[in-house]
């Protein structure tokens, strides 16, 4: 067995060693706090001998154990590495300025730079995903906030803080489908403390702070939410799998899966989405594997947040990894829903329970760039049997080594609905907890539910720090007697008779992202809905639009 390597230079240079004081959080913080301190006294206690060498020779002999004290930081954390979401875009490569600062200074790169964060102002990335490992290689680039970050404390412990602050303003027409204007603003603070012992236990902490101003209409949920924690677990390490490790994470904790059409953090809003409960996983180069039992996270802008102890949901997510910028995604996802709003035949209210059984192929191949999700779902939906799919197909293309950087994608997006609410049958796809303004428009009016959606995306960099993304969509409701669903699921608009129609409208959207340096970001971006015959006759007089302005700072 080789030796552990030495800490590098800068893990023993001088460090800021205040900590930020603990904060008592409910029964969560001690369900956290006592599996980590359990599964730290195990480890500290009935750690394993250090591996055998050499001691042939006094002097040889005494220097063994304290190179064995030493541990090797460069794989921890172990990160998951964010999947490809649909339409996804190529970043520039090559010389250039990756950054408006680096413009401005003259600081032209022959690549682009190392980087623990995406360069776009909306990231669904988890903080606890952000991979500072680079700090461990001499050489690195230097940052202010470096000081903050992988913080050695002895041999055994490493403490990293960070955070980020967002600002947006946001201007609306026929907001929410009503002849109502809108312009307000939003502010959003998040703080984390990131504590490892080895590789073996971790402690994670983060908190959040969600804030509305000025705004006409009653805020949404997912606007406000004051002074809460966004994730705070316990990882603890069961074991080394052939090529991997497997660990055990027990608390609140976002979660991200594959295309994100099922399961998101949901960046875009201003709290974000997470959950609580306990996920296990293992990471290897080729295959990762997760099996979690958690509940949605009830949000109370003035109290600290619940688990809705009436939905349960838990699944198997397995992504195959064959080669570089290829994947397979391979899922079994179930929700248990006791809330009795599920609407079955003749009005009566009842549980749900929805199983849902998919698969996802995606990547790129010689600039031709491609992605296939499938999904089929069945259960329970108070009185009636469910059964319901959706596809997700699109097919792209790279012009590399041309000005700008073009791509541009095809694709076609459907979602079953119910034409007979007393047949017996459920037939409307639930689309879960997505990130469904990324596929289906920011102004946030159609869900994946009862839906055809015929859209075209183009993404340009006109500067490798600049990214602009324009999209069209065509929207038709799959069956012309069941609602229109909105961005968050909910049934908005129908017409029982059908007379409607099924056209809803055309959408375009257009966003563009400065990327100012490694930490700050700024976002524009316009969307117009422009009303089909259905929303005409469900909602006269509404053609809704939205613009918004976002600033993003990361640390």
């Amino acid at each position: 067995m080789n030796p552990p390597r030495p800490l590098p230079a800068r893990a023993i240079s001088a460090r800021c060693q205040n900590t930020p004081s603990a904060r008592t959080c409910g029964s969560l913080l001690k369900l956290c706090l006592g599996a980590g301190a359990l599964g730290l006294a195990f480890h500290v206690f009935a750690a394993e001998p250090a591996p055998g060498g050499n001691t042939a020779g006094t002097a040889a002999g005494a220097a063994a154990p304290k190179a064995a004290a030493q541990f090797d930081w460069s794989k921890v954390p172990p990160v998951t590495a964010p999947s490809r979401p649909g339409m996804f875009t190529i970043p520039p490569s090559g010389p250039g300025y990756y950054s408006l600062w680096d413009h401005v200074t003259g600081n032209k790169r022959e690549a682009p730079p190392v980087s623990p964060n995406a360069p776009y102002a909306l990231m669904t990335t988890p903080a606890f995903e952000a991979d500072y490992r680079y700090l461990e290689k001499p050489g690195h680039e230097k940052d202010v906030f470096d000081p903050i970050k992988r913080i050695p404390m002895g041999d055994d412990f490493l403490l990293s803080f960070g955070g980020s602050f967002w600002y947006r303003y946001m201007r609306e027409s026929d907001a929410r489908l009503t002849n109502t204007s809108d312009n307000y603003h939003l502010i959003r603070s998040r703080f984390h403390a990131d504590l490892w012992f080895r590789d073996k236990v971790r402690l994670f902490a983060e908190f959040l702070d969600a804030r509305s101003f000025g705004q006409g209409l009653t805020p949404a949920p997912t606007d406000v939410n004051h002074t809460d924690m966004l994730n705070l677990f316990a990882d603890i390490k069961l074991a080394n799998i052939k090529d991997g490790p497997a660990y055990l994470r027990i608390g609140r904790q976002e979660l991200l899966y594959g295309s994100q059409r099922l399961i998101s953090t949901l960046d875009w809003v201003n709290t974000r989405r997470t959950f609580q409960g306990a996920k296990a996983f293992w990471r290897t180069p080729t295959f990762d594997l997760d099996a979690f039992w958690v509940r949605p996270m009830i949000t109370e802008k003035d109290k600290f947040d619940n688990w809705d102890h009436k939905q349960e949901f838990f699944g198997l997510w397995g992504t195959y990894k064959p080669r570089k910028g290829q994947l397979v995604d391979m899922y079994f996802l179930s929700l248990d829903d006791n809330r009795n709003r599920a609407l079955g035949s003749n009005n009566i209210l009842g549980h749900a329970i929805t199983h849902t059984i998919g698969s996802r192929l995606a990547g790129d191949y010689n600039q031709f760039l491609y992605e296939l999700e499938g999904m089929y779902q069945f259960g329970q939906f108070s009185n009636q049997d469910l059964s319901a799919f959706a596809v997700a197909s699109g097919a792209g293309y790279h012009f590399k080594g041309t000005p700008m950087n073009p791509q541009f994608w095809l694709r076609y997006d459907f979602a079953s609905g119910d034409n007979n609410a007393n047949d017996g049958s459920r037939n409307t796809f639930n689309q879960l907890f997505p990130f469904g303004n990324y596929y289906l428009g920011w102004i946030d009016r159609v869900g994946r539910q009862n839906i055809h959606d015929f859209n075209a995306q183009i993404n340009l960099h006109p500067q490798p720090w600049a990214t602009f993304t324009a999209q069209y969509h065509r929207f038709y409701l799959a069956n012309k007697q069941d609602f229109l669903y909105n961005a968050a699921g909910a049934a908005t608009l129908r017409d029982a008779t059908g007379q409607a129609g099924s056209y809803v409208g055309d959408e375009i959207d257009f966003r563009l992202n400065l990327h100012v340096n490694r930490h700050q970001d700024i976002l524009v971006g316009y969307s117009k809905l422009f009303a089909g015959s259905f929303l005409k006759t469900a909602a006269p007089g509404v053609s809704p639009d939205l613009f918004y302005v976002q600033y993003n700072m990361r640390f």
